[in-house]
């Protein structure tokens, strides 16, 4: 997911800034909870291979252009429930800066944009969770319905971003409008696989107990809440 250079420009970055902005205030916020529950070393840990998953993803992963955006494997979901909401969000803000600084230095100019897409949707799985995964339940044990409704929910929200960045860049001319349903319509591809890879990557860690207690996950992986 990488909106094109130039969708928004000028004076409408500001509103990017401002988004941004407040998305990287949550993050801290989200990052002081954790270190004040688990501390340093383990969210340092977990948002660093976060952002090694995240470079991976953008960098190695098939991807394509389609319409406004480029259609990438982001794998959000598997990060938040591997990891916990604030690592994730660091890695997703990390390694999306490192791809940038490395290998696509055109898409800098956007970076705004793009952290925000990826962003928001983050915050919004994590509050979703808290309502569709019972107190009770480890994230190892979570049913296929479930990773679902996490994984469209973020999948949707990164949609719907690019969607309001394209029109409120661009407006909603014939031309601009069939870019954004073309990616719309291309992204039902990630909606479709990523509930089935977040699915492996739980199974694979449900058979790797001995990393229970581990600062290499976060700790509901194995236990309830």
């Amino acid at each position: 997911m990488h909106i094109e250079p130039g969708i928004v420009h000028g004076a409408k970055m500001v509103l990017a800034y401002g988004t941004a902005a407040a998305a990287a205030g949550y993050t801290a916020k989200l990052a002081w909870q954790d270190i004040k529950a688990h501390g340093v070393p383990a969210l340092a840990l977990r948002s660093v291979i976060a952002t090694v998953g995240v470079f991976i993803f953008f960098e190695l992963m098939p991807h394509f252009a389609v319409g406004v955006s480029e259609v990438h494997f982001i794998l959000g979901t598997t990060l938040f429930l591997l990891l916990g909401v604030a690592p994730a969000a660091i890695g997703l803000a990390a390694g999306l800066l490192i791809q940038g600084m490395l290998f696509a230095p055109s898409d800098l100019p956007m970076y705004f944009v793009n952290v925000t897409t990826l962003l928001v949707p983050m915050f919004a799985i994590f509050a979703l969770a808290r309502k569709v995964i019972a107190p009770d339940t480890a994230y190892v044990d979570l049913s296929y319905a479930q990773v679902l409704k996490l994984s469209a929910a973020y999948q949707g929200g990164v949609v719907a971003w690019v969607a309001f960045w394209a029109i409120y860049g661009q407006g909603v001319g014939a031309e601009n409008m069939a870019a954004v349903l073309s990616f719309g319509a291309a992204y039902m591809l990630v909606v479709i696989i990523e509930p089935v890879a977040d699915l492996a990557v739980l199974a694979l860690a449900k058979s790797m107990r001995g990393l229970d207690g581990s600062k290499l996950v976060t700790p509901r992986l194995y236990n309830a809440a």
